[in-house]
């Protein structure tokens, strides 16, 4: 099985390739969950502040990650830690297809009560105990998820994630109750201009702290966390039939272009492109 090199993906053009596609489940309400296939290059590099959890079903899934190349095969469970770069493309020239979902750490944090976020090395783990937990959320695009389901899925993937990461030392004391104050607040002002001033007041934290415990406790920053928002409420939008210049003002961006911007170092497409592959046939 011959591997591709950096240098034959280095190259691209903001379209999707001749077969690539890619099918999202709108039935989940919590995570989002994609099926997708690409015969070459898939993604530039860029980071997201939600965990991306995914399974290859066939061929090299080969990505850049922590001054690492990973190169996934079915059978492990691919786990990227929020804000962590990372680009994708086909290890072969067979292309290759996978399913993967992607989960707020707030939603993580709910299940382990303010712990610091389990971090797997290497982007891929081949623990069993996280790959039966992943079954679930990670099933047919074609099978939707009841709540509950969902839910337990969620608890279920929390518990294996902290049991394959192990215990992290070192860990220092951090206000959760006060971060999560501080995510809500932003959550319910994501279209207005928000600042560390702000947070520091509705949480009753001071604002060094307060950024430091939010990082340990979601994975990102504030100001990060704040922009992801509103590029899922653009992608909402635009998938739902709005132009993406309406979709970026009403999310909080200046314009269209300043979405652009965010949006292509967030998911390392262009709007235009994720928004051609959503439409593409699946096969």
């Amino acid at each position: 099985m011959k591997h591709r090199t950096a240098s034959s993906t280095a190259s691209c053009i903001d379209l999707p390739g001749k077969g690539d596609w890619v099918h999202r489940d709108a039935s989940a309400r919590r995570v989002e969950r994609f099926e997708a296939f690409f015969g070459g290059h898939a993604y530039d590099m860029h980071r997201h502040d939600t965990y991306a959890i995914g399974h290859t079903l066939s061929g090299v899934q080969s990505f850049s990650y922590r001054r690492g190349m990973t190169h996934s095969t079915p059978g492990g469970t691919i786990v990227l830690h929020p804000d962590e770069a990372h680009d994708g493309h086909a290890g072969t020239d067979a292309g290759f297809r996978y399913r993967i979902l992607y989960i707020e750490p707030s939603l993580i944090q709910r299940a382990l009560g303010g712990k610091p976020l389990p971090f797997i090395a290497g982007g891929r783990s081949e623990d069993p105990r996280l790959y039966a937990a992943t079954e679930t959320l990670l099933q047919s695009m074609g099978c939707a998820l009841a709540p509950l389901e969902e839910d337990d899925a969620i608890f279920d993937l929390a518990q294996a994630l902290a049991a394959a990461a192990g215990v992290r030392r070192g860990r220092q004391a951090v206000d959760y109750r006060a971060a999560e104050i501080a995510r809500t607040f932003m959550l319910d002002n994501r279209e207005i201009t928000v600042t560390l001033g702000d947070l520091e007041q509705a949480s009753g934290r001071d604002r060094w702290s307060l950024s430091r415990d939010f990082r340990t406790l979601y994975g990102t920053s504030p100001h990060r966390y704040l922009v992801m928002r509103r590029l899922d409420m653009v992608r909402r939008l635009a998938a739902a039939g709005e132009t993406l210049a309406n979709a970026a003002v009403w999310a909080g961006f200046t314009d269209q272009s300043h979405m652009t911007r965010h949006f292509t170092r967030a998911f390392g497409q262009s709007p235009g492109r994720w928004m051609r592959a959503l439409r593409s046939p699946s096969g």
